[in-house]
């Protein structure tokens, strides 16, 4: 018998049928003991799958695969005629081929899901769905033994791969699917085939791609499409967007937020050093929670998360252990405090929706004290961009930030802003991260709250980290 935390071992005939593919080379009848996309860490017996990447081609290291020990390749067809197939071929290594190598992992993937027991909560929204994904793996774990994604694999590559990792002990699996163009969230869904659906929220976020804020909403709607007919989603009952969804599907809804009409409300929020507290409700009982975590846009994600536990069936003890036990992603409203100064690292990734949040968070935290925001751009809002980066700078003087400081592409827009909304020229700086750094250095103070925020790919973080060294330092 197969022990219980062994992945299921794969057969020849059982990948050909998963991909559709064609035996190129090597032998008609061979296991495989896992799958990998990775010659550096690729395990002896496993199956390479060869990914055409912007950066990395993974045929160009089909070789090194076979060297260490891959008993399997899955090559894409316009590729394989270049490489070495007669010695894999000699060695027997069995070569499949395949239209295309991303879509090959995601439908090892589905046949991996349909022939695992695990129930699947799939998680998305514009934002929150990285926190509520943790939250929820949080309050799952109490009771079942619970898979959940790592970091941010939540594209077409890293949702396959995480649920290639379920086993025989798994009873859940908590995914994360994010997208930014229309057709990922279903292509997603087809291959994880959620029993759950959980949308945190629909707003601005991906619009280069989308479109606007109803594309966002179509594209959200993609993942609800591939609920079975048993199928549960859980919406945000605050959000226009997701209530309007709703009307779309016809499957069994929870809902979750302020709302009355919501099985799992919110209530009687405040912050207690730099924690969050609030009420959670649910049918016939009550509990406080206090979470690991500042900010009031905190509570739509644990309600998000425990609506998933209430409809499963645990208790509200249950629920509140998870929740405690919670503690934020590394660049998700994490707080530094160092040598006085309270660093929010909120780098993890920015849209304008989750930028207002941390900013409220930001005012609600620093009280009458002095209040810094270094903000980067937030990335892929296409035409929209100025004047959302517009709107952040305008809230930025509105709710009285200190000192404002502005990088990327759209820094000047939204300087210009905060300008023409009140803030002091000489509480504005826009520069490189390297000059922000040099000059927080100088001005920071005892007390000082400081938001450092942007999207990825503005590497914010680096920011947070030469700030917290030097502060140590002093």
């Amino acid at each position: 018998m197969m022990n219980a935390d062994a992945r299921k071992p794969w057969m020849l005939d059982e990948v050909l049928k998963a991909v559709g593919g064609t035996l190129l080379a090597g032998p008609a009848q061979v296991g495989f003991a896992g799958i990998s996309i990775d010659s550096r860490n690729i395990l002896p017996e496993q199956l390479f799958v060869a990914i055409s990447g912007l950066q990395h081609d993974g045929h160009a290291y089909a070789g090194q695969a076979v060297e260490r020990g891959a008993r399997g390749l899955v090559l894409e067809l316009r590729k394989a005629g270049s490489l070495d197939l007669k010695s894999w071929d000699r060695n027997n290594v069995a070569c499949i081929g395949v239209k295309d190598g991303v879509h090959a992992l995601g439908d090892l993937a589905a046949f991996h899901r349909k022939r695992c027991s695990a129930s699947v909560a799939a998680v998305t929204g514009s934002s929150g769905k990285t926190t509520t994904r943790e939250m929820l793996a949080a309050i799952l774990c109490r009771r079942f033994e619970t898979l959940a994604t790592r970091g941010n694999l939540n594209n077409a590559i890293g949702l396959p791969l995480t649920l290639l990792q379920l086993t025989a002990k798994h009873q859940w699996a908590v995914l994360e699917a994010g997208m930014n163009h229309p057709g990922e969230l279903l292509r997603l869904g087809e291959i994880c085939r959620p029993d759950i659906a959980v949308i945190t929220n629909v707003g601005p976020a991906h619009l280069e791609g989308l479109g606007s804020v109803e594309g966002v909403m179509r594209a959200k709607m993609e993942l609800l499409q591939t609920l079975g007919p048993q199928g549960v989603a859980v919406l945000n009952a605050d959000n226009p967007y997701t209530v309007k969804m709703a009307g779309q599907i016809n499957c069994e809804t929870v809902w979750f937020g302020f709302a009355d009409f919501a099985q799992v409300r919110i209530g009687h929020i405040a912050h207690e050093g730099g924690k969050l507290s609030f009420d959670l409700r649910m049918p016939g009982e009550a509990a406080r929670i206090t979470l690991n975590a500042p900010g009031s846009f905190m509570a739509h994600n644990v309600a998000a998360a425990a609506a998933v536990g209430y409809r499963i069936g645990l208790s509200l003890s249950e629920i509140r252990q998870g929740l405690e036990s919670f503690s934020p992603v590394r660049g998700r409203m994490n707080i530094v405090h160092a040598g006085g100064i309270h660093i929010m690292d909120d780098t993890y990734n920015a849209n304008p929706a989750s930028m207002k949040a941390a900013l409220e968070t930001l005012a609600a935290l620093s009280g009458k004290g002095r209040s810094v925001f270094v903000a980067g751009d937030m990335l892929e809002l296409g035409s929209d961009a100025e004047s959302l980066h517009r709107q952040i700078g305008e809230l930025a003087a509105r709710i009285g930030v200190s000192r404002l400081y502005a990088v990327g592409t759209h820094a000047g827009a939204l300087a210009d802003a905060a300008l023409k909304a009140g803030m002091k020229k000489e509480g504005i700086f826009v520069g490189t991260r390297s000059e922000i750094a040099a000059d927080l250095k100088d001005r920071l103070q005892p007390d000082d709250w400081i938001l450092v925020k942007g999207s990825r790919g503005m590497a914010m973080e680096q920011i947070v980290q030469e700030i917290t060294n030097w502060v140590q330092k002093q």
